[in-house]
């Protein structure tokens, strides 16, 4: 497994050889072993695990290093929630089985934890799409089941310490997933096909209304609007409301659009640039 720190070693020589350039050394003399900063302040721990043979090896493993520090142990859900709630710590390591939804369940977390918690996500195996969902949702870390003690130690300080931790394949799969993402930002917006009511939808999301508003604006139910919604995500490809807008705002979607009809579409708000846009409600 590869930390996310690419070239870390390389990135420590050329440090070195900044100080110093008549320095003669290879990468692997000059970095130095990583352990606990002296005088550091500990690293709290929450360990969230089904099954207590892990949380009992990892505690083991934590407790033979000076700076890392297990503040508390839980087994379900409910008690990782009330945990993160009312217990300072710095890192959560979060078996990604302890929900049958792993996703929405990393968000919950993050949501309910104290400032200044991290999520790792402890899991036998993340594929691209769970690997990009997570980091979508706030995971600082992503480890392996059958990581070894080293690692996993190396793996928490990184991630106490601010970085991201994936191995080599996530790095691979995020960077895919923003190529993807920037490519389709600068496709030529004629390429596509809204209807007059996708654009009307549209407008109504990036003023922050409601479904029940928007169905009220365009003469429709709630429930078209949803299903509608749903249509929209797949052809600019986001996946909620705040994307949405977010998208349709940087890329002035709603100035001038051409319709599938061939029409400008109106522009949604007259004077938004006035003002500043209201984050659309989560439905």
């Amino acid at each position: 497994m590869n930390t996310t720190s690419n070239g870390s070693k390389d990135a420590k020589w050329r440090s070195r050889l900044g100080r110093n350039r008549h320095a003669l050394a290879s990468p692997e003399q000059v970095a130095q072993p990583e352990g606990p900063a002296t005088g550091a302040a500990s690293i709290r721990i929450i360990l969230a695990d089904s099954e207590a043979i892990f949380r009992v090896g990892m505690s083991k493993i934590f407790a033979q290093q000076e700076d890392l520090d297990v503040v508390a142990q839980t087994e379900t859900l409910s008690q990782t929630l009330n945990a993160v709630a009312g217990t300072p710590a710095d890192v959560v390591l979060f078996e990604a089985g302890l929900s049958p939804n792993p996703a929405d369940a990393v968000s919950e977390v993050a949501k309910r934890a104290l400032p200044g918690a991290k999520v790792i996500v402890v899991t036998q195996r993340a594929g691209e799409q769970e690997t990009v969902d997570y980091l979508r949702r706030g995971v600082r870390g992503i480890l392996a089941r059958a990581v070894s003690p080293d690692l996993l130690v190396r793996c928490v300080r990184k991630v106490a310490a601010g970085e991201t931790w994936l191995d080599k394949q996530g790095v691979n799969w995020v960077i895919e997933a923003y190529r993807t993402q920037a490519l389709q930002g600068t496709a030529p917006q004629q390429q596509l096909r809204l209807s007059e009511k996708e654009m009307m939808i549209i407008s109504g999301v990036t003023q922050g209304m409601k479904n029940k508003d928007i169905a009220r604006e365009v003469g429709t139910t709630e429930q078209v609007v949803k299903n509608y919604l749903r249509k929209i995500y797949d052809k600019l490809k986001v996946a909620d409301r705040l994307e949405l807008a977010l998208y349709s705002m940087h890329h002035r979607l709603l100035d001038g659009y051409i319709t599938s009809s061939g029409e400008n579409a109106p522009a949604a708000g007259a004077g938004a640039e006035e003002q500043p846009s209201p984050m659309p409600e989560t439905e």
